[in-house]
């Protein structure tokens, strides 16, 4: 088998993280139905409750809820409100209410998360229940300060600033896991040092956990394992402790993280590094940003002539929760259906075998084959100056790919469906002022990408292949 996992190895790994527990917990109400929703095979059985998985954090004793939910992709409305606010506050306290409901605690946002309204929205639908009910984790987002020519000291002052307000918009007085934003983008360790080191700032932060307004401090991960390597180093050394750490994680990734991106890092040596330390984990794009949800369809019929039952999404859930040093599986749960699918998947979770990794690292295998872009809509590029949708563009993009219409020439037997599917798929997916052909290069977009996409670049092929579908000279 091509890119074989090693099971003895898997096993070793499987069980570096055994003090990490799984419980239940019980919650009330009857449980609701809820409505098919994709061709993927998510069904119609009654969503459980009084039935989700928890994990023990070793530091805290937090019995945190397997399923996490990211609040990096609230439901919006169609036009700010009247005060300016973009998102369906309406929707965020309906969403936050049924998790709550169904076992989910953990809640991570970050101040640039939604146009820098995540925060505020999501104090608000969880000002509405017990604070001891909920975790929630927020992030120093200090990235677009740093390179900007500040001096230390302004830095410390911004990023002090960005900390303070984060107690003022979740109306909270303590935050329960609080993250250094992304490191290991941009420059690495010279970016790390300016953000954190330099200028005082992980030292101050430090300082807060000691106070008991921070209770687990922690870092999350892209880019250069070598930021990676030396935060560990640091916490192998005594000179500072990290209670958790976020990594991307996902069956594609644990083996096949450069084939998606050349920076990425395989997501199997990462969780390997951390099991070995008794370090829990919280896992960010299980689901690759919808990617792994949104498979091609000889992928789904692989799938689901395994599991008929079950969503092809469940299997990169399942596949995170079957690690024990796993703390939470975030996703960020726009609509109501993928929440309640999500708690299908891990409320319990059924820890997958030997054999279904084996053939899960098979499915990767077949998947990396096809040439998608790996955007995974975090909106970090977003907004344009020159108003291009980027996330539509390349989500539609990949959309076309995995479903096979991509032709590459006149001659391809499916020439005429798949130029039709794509061509007028564009213009319903991104309205033609934001699309692709706008692009100017100014290329602001690019070093904000966590996943270091060439977006100029992607911008300039995509419109150049959309010219020669319009032209018929493909």
């Amino acid at each position: 088998m091509a890119n074989n996992i090693n099971r003895r190895g898997f096993l070793k790994v499987m069980g570096a993280g055994a003090t990490v527990a799984a419980g239940a917990a019980v919650a009330s109400c009857a449980p609701k139905k809820n409505a098919e929703y994709d061709p993927a095979g998510h069904h119609t059985t009654e969503v459980p409750k009084g039935t989700m998985t928890y994990r023990t954090n070793p530091t805290t004793g937090d019995k945190v809820s397997l399923l996490g939910y990211g609040c990096m992709r609230w439901p919006t409305l169609p036009k700010p409100d009247e005060n300016g606010n973009i998102i369906d506050q309406e929707r965020v306290n309906e969403l936050i209410d049924y998790a709550m409901e169904h076992g989910v605690n953990y809640y991570d946002t970050a101040p640039v998360y939604v146009q820098g309204q995540s925060e505020r929205a999501t104090g608000i639908a969880l000002k509405r229940h017990p604070r001891e009910s909920f975790y929630v984790a927020t992030k120093m987002s200090n990235q677009r300060f740093a390179g900007q020519g500040l001096s230390p000291q302004e830095l410390l002052k911004r990023s002090q600033e960005m900390y303070y307000n984060s107690f003022k918009e979740l109306q909270i007085d303590y935050i329960d896991y609080y993250l250094l934003h992304s490191i290991g983008g941009g420059s690495g360790i010279p970016l790390l040092m300016e953000r954190f080191f330099d200028n005082g700032m992980l030292d101050f932060l430090v300082k807060e956990k000691e106070a008991g307004r921070i209770r687990n401090l922690g870092w999350s991960f892209h880019g250069d394992v070598a930021v990676f390597d030396y935060m560990l180093q640091l916490h192998d050394e005594g000179k500072y402790k990290w209670d958790f750490v976020q990594i991307q994680m996902n069956y594609l990734d644990w083996t096949h993280a450069k084939e998606t991106n050349p920076r990425n890092v395989n997501a199997e040596y990462l969780y390997g590094e951390l099991a070995k330390r008794n370090i829990p984990c919280t896992i960010m794009e299980p689901l690759l940003g919808g990617r792994l949800s949104n498979v091609p369809n000889h992928i789904v019929a692989r799938l689901k002539q395994q599991e008929p039952e079950n969503s092809v999404a469940s299997w990169a859930f399942r596949f995170c929760g079957t690690f024990p040093m796993v703390l939470s599986v975030l996703s960020g749960m726009t609509y109501m259906e993928h929440l309640q699918d999500n708690i299908r998947s891990l409320a319990p979770v059924v820890p997958l075998s030997e054999a279904d990794l084996a053939y899960l690292e098979d499915t990767a295998s077949l998947m990396v084959t096809y040439p998608t872009i790996p955007c995974n809509s975090c909106q970090y590029c977003m907004p344009c100056p020159y108003g291009l949708d980027i996330p539509g563009i390349l989500v539609h993009y990949n959309k076309c790919v995995n479903e096979g219409n991509i032709p590459e020439s006149m001659q391809d037997p499916n020439y005429k469906k798949a130029r039709q599917a794509f061509l007028v798929g564009y213009d319903r997916a991104v309205p033609k002022l934001r699309q692709a052909s706008h692009c100017t290069s100014c290329n602001q977009c690019s070093p904000e990408c966590p996943q270091r996409i060439n977006i100029p670049a992607q911008m300039q092929k995509i419109d150049a292949y959309v010219e020669k579908l319009k032209q018929g000279t493909l």
